[in-house]
């Protein structure tokens, strides 16, 4: 997405007053006045970034007699809080109810991808369980129906529509009263579109409306009009009663901040974004993760949601090839490769060597080669291969690669899977960090009295008797003080985990910079192998 430009220039502000040894007026004004510069190059309104700059400048108080590294996180939150106000509408977007019948209303301009961005939200419901359906209406432009149907068959999901029948109102109440017989959930109904805001396209959907009864009516706008997204979103909710916008080609132009933010201030909810032509190109829009992973910190709320399963499974400690499939899909539908990859369990950076393009391509071309492969082999441990190595010429053959490559992608499946054993089970890392997490009376890494003796015994040397962290013996204390930024920053990383603070200098580890909760597992198999357990 060209918005992770404007994410890397605002985090180059940030990071420039990070460096500052005194954060004091002038560093303050000279990071804001690089994020104006950033956010004016992305067409957002100049009142709009007016109102951001003077709303940082109130919250952050730099008489404060408070410590610089203190301040610095202050200034990085009310940016961050600003940035995610100027996105956000503040309007709850209308959801579908489970056992009923939906009826969605599609709207917009010809050329905004609404035909296309029809079968997306359709496909995105079916993968979630919805029995969808489609019905074509737009019989002003020609191929209109052909194109919804080629689409929807590639989908796998029923569409109604003729190439006889010209009233469109009469389409949309057959269509409708059909598939509402059959009991289907979600009902897409794709409207005709024009090239200009017109008295006869707006009639056109009020006379629709009222055939159908839409329980919610979805204005499409395409992401490359910026700013004048403002008035072309105030005219269709005034006369089409919109309830909800999706936002497409935010994949290849730098005005969607624009756009969003002039959406945003219309009050009206953004509910998808479109981020490419594909069918899961479609992205569910939220405005606190949408600004994390612009500024490059990823959707790890999104990873979680999308991946509960494989969540699970890395709890359990199983891990197989097809999931390592499914984990590339979420990493490539996250923010910049290179800042997701340190969240992901078990990835390390050397597979991003190079640039984000690179990187893509490598997982990509990784993907291709599980593609290959039969349902025994994604689901097993690459036990098949080794007792079978015709099988590595077979799955070369079908992916267009060599020998050498599925074998570089089975190695790079054992490291996945080894650090995911370490993880998993029940003395595993992500379940020991699940009860520091939460804290508690009845959590003995939360005791401040332990704590402080653990503290003392690292200090002499020894190794401390830590409830919930077994089989530590043998372990080189020091390297791992040092992976730890030494004494003083591992008691700091000792008072954000009493206080709930995550640990402080571990990227991704929630201290800093508000990350949050999923850890930087390059940075803990470092400390893992200093610790005796890589």
């Amino acid at each position: 997405m060209v918005l992770n430009d404007l994410g890397r220039k605002i985090n180059g502000a940030i990071q420039s007053m990070s460096k500052a040894n005194v954060v004091d007026e002038k560093v303050f004004d000279d990071m804001l006045k690089e994020i104006v510069k950033a956010l004016m190059e992305s067409d957002i309104n100049i009142k709009l970034i007016q109102n951001l700059r003077n709303n940082v400048k109130t919250s952050v108080n730099l008489d404060e007699n408070t410590g610089a590294v203190n301040k610095k996180r202050n200034i990085q939150k009310a940016v961050m809080d600003e940035l995610t106000r100027l996105v956000d509408p503040g309007v709850e977007p209308w959801k579908p109810k489970k056992g009923k019948s939906n009826v969605i209303m599609f709207v917009g301009l010809q050329g905004s991808g609404k035909t296309t961005t029809c079968t997306k939200l359709a496909s995105f419901y079916q993968r979630k369980g919805w029995k969808t359906c489609l019905v074509c209406t737009d019989t002003f432009r020609a191929g209109a129906f052909d194109q919804l149907k080629q689409n929807a068959t590639k989908a796998k999901i029923p569409y109604y529509g003729s190439y006889t029948e010209t009233d469109p109102v009469q389409l949309a109440h057959e269509g409708v009263s059909k598939f509402k017989k059959e009991n289907f959930e979600i009902i897409i109904v794709d409207t005709s579109g024009r090239h200009k805001q017109e008295q006869e396209l707006f009639d056109e959907m009020q006379q629709i409306s009222s055939a159908v009864t839409p329980d919610s009516t979805i204005f499409v706008m395409d992401g490359t009009i910026g700013q004048a997204a403002d008035g072309q979103a105030r005219a269709f909710k005034e006369a089409a009663n919109v309830g909800s916008i999706i936002v497409t080609k935010m994949d290849g132009h730098a005005k969607g901040g624009g756009a969003i933010s002039a959406v945003a201030a219309t009050h009206c909810p953004i509910i998808f974004i479109g981020t490419g032509e594909h069918m899961h190109d479609l992205e569910r829009f939220a405005p606190g993760p949408f600004i994390s992973k612009m500024m490059g910190m990823g959707d790890i709320s999104g990873l979680m949601e999308t991946n509960k399963d494989l969540m699970k499974k890395l709890e359990q400690g199983q891990f197989s090839i097809r999931d390592m499939y499914e984990q590339f899909m979420t990493i490539l539908k996250m923010g910049p490769l290179s800042k997701v990859m340190g969240m992901m369990p078990g990835i390390p950076p050397e597979l991003l060597a190079g640039s984000d393009a690179e990187g893509g391509n490598r997982i990509k071309r990784f993907m291709c080669i599980m593609d290959s492969m039969n349902a025994q082999e994604l689901d097993g441990e690459g036990k098949e291969f080794v007792d079978q190595p015709k099988r590595l010429i077979r799955v070369a053959r079908g992916s267009g690669t060599t020998v050498a490559e599925v074998e570089t992608l089975l190695q790079q499946y054992k490291t996945f899977a080894a650090m995911v054993k370490k993880m998993g089970g029940q003395n595993g890392l992500l379940k020991n960090m699940q009860g520091m997490q939460q804290g508690g009376a009845g959590n003995p890494m939360m005791n401040p009295n332990r704590m402080q003796q653990a503290m003392k015994q690292l200090q002499s040397g020894g190794i401390p008797n830590i409830p919930g962290m077994g089989g530590m013996g043998g372990m080189d204390i020091q390297g791992m003080i040092n992976q730890m930024g030494g004494m003083s920053g591992m008691q700091n990383m000792m008072k954000n985990m009493m206080g709930g603070g995550g640990f402080p200098g571990m990227p991704g580890m929630g201290g800093a910079g508000g990350a949050g909760g999923m850890p930087d597992m390059a940075q803990m198999a470092k400390m893992m192998k200093s610790m005796g357990m890589g």
